[in-house]
């Protein structure tokens, strides 16, 4: 496909943290093929931080979600002077990766001459896909990363480098340096950018902004406890929302409770052998985390992409939602899923029962296995 004289691109991935990360391999197809444009991502508030520091993009523009939660009338007019300031952008192509009205909209109204996204058919509004130029067909059975970039690659604009990656800042990393030089553990003599602790350390990311994602609380607690019992320095993060922070500690609470998981004094709030993070961190935190972690464990959730763009191996736990699609991108990472029926659901229990079926059939042993096979632990304690 010729597009002709693309000075000013507009992207807008108007979803959550996970999502956005997703998206940047679009951004480098576009960088690639339109080397000297001004590249903005339109992102919801609270996401941004995911794509702060990349080089492939010249301009973050972020849509303040408490727009949402005024009254009408000033709802209206943060709206109105939103989108006029978007039109005055001057952009001379929209990408629409998000699939929603409001993105719809946004793309019209920017402008643009060429306006990209996938047919969704007769999904959203009457008539909203003839507010497009272009629209490419879905494969859904794709992973997200290639379901994004084919919103641009079947016009000829693509990129072999897949590579998702995250930019961390060196006050991040310091952050996480200190937090580690605290709790005893010596660091490398290059630790810096790239550089590897003494010692083994996992971080554990046990919930998702979505409940019913996560694991049973007793196998995680269990499976923590195994790791500190091997001598393995476990970080447990979540996010500060109120049902995540309360279902982490909880975890941390049965871990209490197991009587060879005091092997040293509580450090930040945490239980002997853990380092309690939860609610604490900044996504760039949190990335620099994964970054000096030998190993990621944890259920879908964005924590588990990010630690797959910082290099980090995964160990995931899928339950309802599709592996396929939602795994961490990248080699070297191990998923644990069962083949279900009613996969993928969007329900919150599955037969009246909290914990669903799917979450319920990984068992803590084969876990436990993973994590001593990816750790080098010859041998494990169940």
């Amino acid at each position: 496909m010729d597009f002709k004289d693309i000075k000013k691109i507009l992207v807008i991935k108007l979803r959550h943290i996970g999502d956005v990360l997703l998206s940047v391999p679009v951004f480098r197809a576009l960088r690639e093929n339109f080397p000297q444009a001004h590249i903005a991502a339109l992102v919801n508030s609270g996401t941004e931080e995911v794509l702060t520091g990349n080089p492939l993009i010249n301009e973050i523009i972020v849509f303040d979600r408490s727009i949402k939660k005024m009254n009408p009338v000033q709802r209206y007019m943060r709206e109105f002077s939103f989108l006029k300031n978007i039109r005055a952008k001057g952009f001379d192509m929209a990408v629409d990766l998000t699939s929603g009205d409001r993105a719809a909209i946004i793309s019209f109204i920017s402008g643009a001459k060429y306006k990209l996204a996938y047919d969704l058919g007769r999904d959203g509004f009457l008539g909203k896909r003839h507010l497009y130029t272009h629209l490419a067909k879905k494969d859904g059975s794709q992973h997200m990363v290639l379901q994004n970039l084919d919103v641009v690659k079947q016009f000829g604009i693509s990129t072999d480098n897949l590579t998702v990656n995250l930019f961390i800042p060196e006050d991040a990393r310091q952050f996480v340096k200190k937090i580690l030089e605290e709790d005893g553990i010596p660091p490398h003599p290059h630790l810096g950018k790239g550089g590897t602790w003494v010692g083994k350390v996992v971080h554990v990311h046990p919930v998702s902004r979505w409940l019913f994602k996560c694991w049973k609380d007793e196998y995680m607690a269990e499976v923590i406890s195994w790791l500190i019992n091997n001598g393995i320095k476990v970080i447990v993060t979540s996010s500060p929302d109120k049902k995540e922070m309360d279902k982490a500690k909880k975890i941390l609470s049965l871990i209490g409770d197991s009587p060879d998981s005091t092997a040293r004094p509580p450090l930040m709030g945490g239980i002997g052998g853990v380092i309690d993070l939860c609610g604490m961190t900044t996504i760039k935190q949190l990335a620099a985390i994964s970054e000096a972690s030998d190993l990621f464990l944890g259920v879908d959730s964005a924590p588990m992409h990010i630690a797959a763009a910082v290099g980090t191996p995964v160990i995931a736990l899928f339950g309802p939602t599709g592996e396929v699609q939602w795994g961490p991108w990248g080699k070297n990472h191990k998923v644990f899923a069962k083949d279900m029926e009613c996969k993928p659901c969007k329900s919150g229990v599955c037969d009246e029962f909290d914990l669903r079926r799917c979450l319920e059939m990984i068992t803590k042993e084969e876990v436990i296995d993973a994590l001593s096979s990816a750790l080098g632990l010859e041998s494990h304690k169940n």
